[in-house]
């Protein structure tokens, strides 16, 4: 199971079953889904017994990785989640970033922020060695908050609905762009953090 951890302004704790009306809230915003299915609301049994399972299936063989409920600590607030897991069919060494956050808390760096602190945790305890993401290629917000975290894009390609984790539902949308895979290499966040930590 995930460990709880705070950064400045979020606190982190792992998911629990209380937490479906939390998660149906986020994905019946058209908004929060339009470029993970084309705007469709996630069905409450889909999270019910199966997002939601699969969020809390991390256990001590995943010791630091899974999926984290995030909560704004000014106010209490419940804003999202974020993941940080291996991938079925990847180096168990490269880890997969990733995050969903309610409408109400976009544009305030909160994406950014939880976003750096689990490459942080990859990198200096998980020992990974890359760290990679997706982005819908219209999703300019997203594409910007995973380059303000230091990440590249590598490759595009046309996701279909087989290759779909579960956070994803399938729909009859039909994306006229591809997706494009951000990555972080080890020796590349090394090397900003030390830049990053020199005295003016």
């Amino acid at each position: 199971m995930p460990s709880p951890f705070e950064t400045e302004r979020l606190a982190l704790r792992p998911f629990s079953k209380a937490d479906v009306d939390k998660l149906c809230e986020l994905d019946s915003d058209p908004d929060v889904m339009r470029f993970l299915n084309g705007g469709v609301a996630t069905p409450r049994e889909v999270i019910r017994t199966r997002i939601l399972p699969w969020f809390m299936s991390f256990d001590r063989d995943c010791a630091g990785l899974g999926f984290w409920a995030a909560h704004e600590k000014a106010s209490g607030d419940f804003i999202g989640w974020f993941e940080l897991h291996p991938e079925e069919g990847r180096d168990p060494d490269e880890l997969a970033l990733g995050y969903r956050l309610r409408r109400k808390f976009w544009r305030k760096g909160y994406a950014t922020e939880g976003s750096r602190a689990l490459i942080g945790r990859a990198f200096r305890e998980l020992g990974a060695r890359r760290v990679f993401a997706a982005a819908y290629s219209e999703n300019l917000a997203s594409r910007g908050v995973l380059e303000k975290c230091g990440m590249r894009a590598a490759r595009t390609y046309r996701a279909i609905a087989d290759d779909m984790p579960a956070t994803y539902v399938a729909s009859d949308a039909v994306f006229p762009s591809d997706d494009i895979e951000y990555v972080l290499d080890r020796g590349d966040w090394a090397r900003a953090a030390a830049i990053a930590s020199r005295p003016d």
